[in-house]
C-alpha cells in the first residue's frame, strides 16, 4: 500500500459483479483485463470536515495476481471505506509495444468501465475542475421513490410519435425563461414537458446522456480546439449519466437523481424515453490523437477492433478513430449489462443505437449474418419491453436499411424514406410511385423481408446534417465555421435552395421555403406508422 496510511483492510474479494459492490466484508472492486500483468486499485478520499479537492487522501493497493485474480477478473474487497463519496480508478500495466495491440501505461489512473457514477468536471463546457474522470459510488442514499401510482407508458410501437432532442440544448438558452441554475439540465427539461404535450409527441429520443467528453476538441489543433461537442457522441462511460446535465453543477449523485426525476415526470405525462446510445466507439480517439481514460489502457486488444494484419493499427468503422469490439464476449456482456442497468435503474423505455451496423461486425471488422450482440439484445428478458432502433449504417459502408438483422424486434431508421421524400418534394422526376411506397410503409424494404411497417422509423431530418431550414435554403453544404473545410457531412443531401443559396430577404423565396417546409411536415405526418422528428415541429410553429 502506498500513499497516506488509512485504517483499511484488504481481502481477496470476488470476481462478480464487475464494478463496485457491497459485500459482507466491505466494498468489492472487480475489473476485467485479460492481458494485464499488474493492476493497482487507486482510491481518493476527501479529508473529513473539508470539501477541498486538494486535500484528498490517496491510497493505492497493488492486487496480487494469485490472491486477487480469477480468470481475467482482478478483484479486491476493502473494509473501512465510506459507502459513498469515494473516488477510485485503476493503474494497469502489461506488455509494451503497440505492435502487439496493447496500449498499457501505468502512469495513468483509469476509469472503471463499470462505474455507475463518474466524477470529474461539474459544469458543461468549462475547463474547470479535474479533467481526469474517476469512478464513484453511493450506497448510502435511499432508493429513488418512483411513487405508488407510477406506471410505465408501454405505448405500442405503431403509435409512436418520436421527438429527437438534446437535453441541454432544449433549455440552455435564456429564451427558455428558466432560472439559470436549471437551464440545460434534467430539471430544466421537466419544466418544458407541457410544451412537448402541446406538440403532440408521445416519445422523446434523447441524444447521448451517458457521461461524455464535450471538450474533446481541446486536444486538437486550431481551428478545432475552440469547439464543444454539444451532441455528446464522445462516450466516456456506458453506465453513468452525464454529470454536467445536473442542475447548478450538482455533481454525479445529483445527475443520477435528477435524471430519474425527469424520466418519472415524462412517464407521468405519458411520454416514453428512448436513449440514443453510442456503443460503436468511445472518446479515446485514434492513435494519431490518443486519449487514454479507460478501455484503451485497461485492455486495448479486447475492447477495440484491430487490423488483423497489423495489430498496431485500430480499425475505424465509426469515423471517430476507434471501433468498439462489440461481438467479443466480454465487450458484448458490457453492452448488455449497460442496457439492463438503464432499464432497471432509470426505467428507460427504449434505445436508438448509433451507427448500429458496427454492432454487426466481427472482431476483424467483417460483417456477420447473425451478429451475437444484436441477437442477444433482441432476446434479452430485461430488454424485452424496450423499443430497439438501429441506425442501420456505419462509416465503413455497411448499409443495412431494410435488411438489418431483426429477430422480429429490431426497428431501423429508414434512410431511404428520408432521401426519397426529399427528392420528391424538391421536384425530382419519376418520384410519384416511390412516394406512395414510402408513405405507405416501404413494403419494398420490409414486407419482402417478412417484417412489419413499424420496423421502419420514418424521418426527414435528424441531428446529423441539414436542418429543415437548411434543406430548403442550400443546394450545397457550407460547413465553414468548424474548421473542416467542408470535408465533413454527407454530400448527397437532396436539398433545394428555392432559387437563392443561403440567407435572403427575397419575400418570394422565403414564401416558397415556408411552403416547402410545410410540405415536408405534411408528408411525414401522413406516413404510415411511427415517425421521428428533430425540431421540425418547433421550426414550423409560427410559419405563415
Amino acid at each position: 500500500m502506498a500513499g497516506t496510511e488509512m485504517p483499511l483492510k484488504y481481502s481477496s474479494g470476488k470476481a462478480s459483479p464487475l464494478g463496485v459492490s457491497q459485500d459482507e466484508s466491505g466494498l468489492n472492486f472487480a475489473i476485467f483485463s485479460q492481458h494485464a500483468s499488474s493492476v493497482t486499485l487507486c482510491i481518493k478520499l476527501p479529508e473529513r470536515g473539508t470539501k477541498d479537492e486538494e486535500s484528498e487522501k490517496a491510497v493505492e493497493f497493488a492486487l496480487d495476481c494469485q490472491k486477487n485474480k480469477t480468470g481475467d477478473i482482478w478483484h479486491v474487497s476493502v473494509e473501512g471505506l465510506p459507502t459513498s463519496g469515494v473516488l477510485y480508478g485503476y493503474r494497469v500495466n502489461g506488455p509494451q509495444g503497440w505492435e502487439q495491440g496493447h496500449r498499457f501505461d501505468s502512469n495513468i489512473v483509469l476509469l472503471d468501465p463499470y462505474a455507475k457514477l463518474v466524477s470529474g468536471r461539474n459544469y458543461f463546457g468549462l475547463d474547470k475542475g479535474p479533467s481526469q474522470p474517476f469512478g464513484t459510488y453511493d450506497f448510502d442514499s435511499s432508493p429513488f421513490d418512483w411513487g405508488a401510482d407510477y406506471q410505465l407508458p408501454n405505448l405500442p410501437e405503431t403509435d409512436l410519435v418520436i421527438y429527437e432532442m438534446n437535453v441541454r440544448a432544449f433549455t440552455a438558452d435564456e429564451s427558455s425563461g428558466l432560472d439559470p441554475a436549471v437551464r440545460g439540465s434534467y430539471l430544466g427539461f421537466i419544466d418544458k414537458i407541457p410544451h412537448l404535450l402541446e406538440l403532440g409527441v408521445n416519445a422523446v429520443e434523447l441524444l447521448p446522456v451517458f457521461e461524455f467528453d464535450e471538450l474533446e476538441f481541446k486536444r486538437y489543433p486550431n481551428p478545432r480546439d475552440h469547439m464543444v461537442n454539444t451532441w455528446g457522441y464522445s462516450t466516456i462511460n456506458f453506465f453513468a449519466p452525464m454529470t454536467r446535465y445536473a442542475s447548478a453543477g450538482g455533481g454525479p449523485l445529483a445527475a443520477s437523481r435528477e435524471l430519474k426525476q425527469m424520466v418519472k415526470a415524462l412517464h407521468k405525462a405519458g411520454i416514453e424515453v428512448i436513449l440514443d446510445v453510442v456503443y460503436n466507439h468511445t472518446n479515446e480517439a485514434d492513435d494519431a490523437n490518443p486519449y487514454v481514460t479507460s478501455f484503451r489502457g485497461i485492455d486495448n486488444k479486447v475492447y477495440y477492433m484491430l487490423d488483423p494484419k497489423n495489430n498496431s493499427q485500430l480499425l475505424n468503422f465509426s469515423g471517430c478513430g476507434n471501433t468498439l469490439n462489440c461481438n467479443h464476449p466480454v465487450v458484448m456482456e458490457l453492452v448488455l449489462d449497460s442496457l439492463r442497468h438503464w432499464v432497471k435503474e432509470y426505467h428507460i423505455d427504449g434505445f436508438r443505437f448509433d451507427l448500429a451496423s458496427v454492432l454487426c461486425r466481427g472482431p476483424d471488422g467483417s460483417p456477420l449474418d447473425a451478429p451475437p450482440l444484436i441477437r442477444e439484445i433482441a432476446k434479452d428478458s430485461v430488454l424485452s419491453r424496450c423499443k430497439i432502433i438501429a441506425e442501420p449504417w456505419d462509416c465503413g459502408g455497411l448499409y443495412l436499411v431494410g435488411r438489418f438483422p431483426n429477430w422480429d424486434r429490431w426497428a431501423e431508421w429508414n434512410g431511404k424514406y428520408r432521401d426519397d421524400l426529399r427528392r420528391f418534394i424538391k421536384g425530382d422526376p419519376g418520384m410519384k410511385g416511390v412516394l406512395a411506397t414510402r408513405v405507405s410503409g416501404s413494403a419494398d424494404l420490409y414486407q419482402v423481408n417478412q417484417r412489419k411497417p413499424h420496423h421502419g422509423v420514418n424521418f426527414i431530418i435528424a441531428h446529423d446534417g441539414f436542418t429543415l431550414c437548411d434543406l430548403v435554403s442550400y443546394n450545397l453544404k457550407h460547413n465553414d465555421a468548424n474548421g473542416e473545410g467542408g470535408r465533413d457531412g454527407c454530400n448527397d443531401n437532396f436539398s433545394w435552395n428555392c432559387g437563392v443559396e443561403g440567407e435572403t430577404n427575397d419575400s418570394n423565396v422565403l414564401a416558397l421555403r415556408s411552403r416547402q417546409m410545410k410540405n415536408f411536415h405534411v408528408a411525414l405526418m401522413i406516413s404510415q406508422v411511427n415517425i421521428i422528428d428533430h425540431s421540425t415541429v418547433g421550426l414550423l410553429r409560427g410559419i405563415a
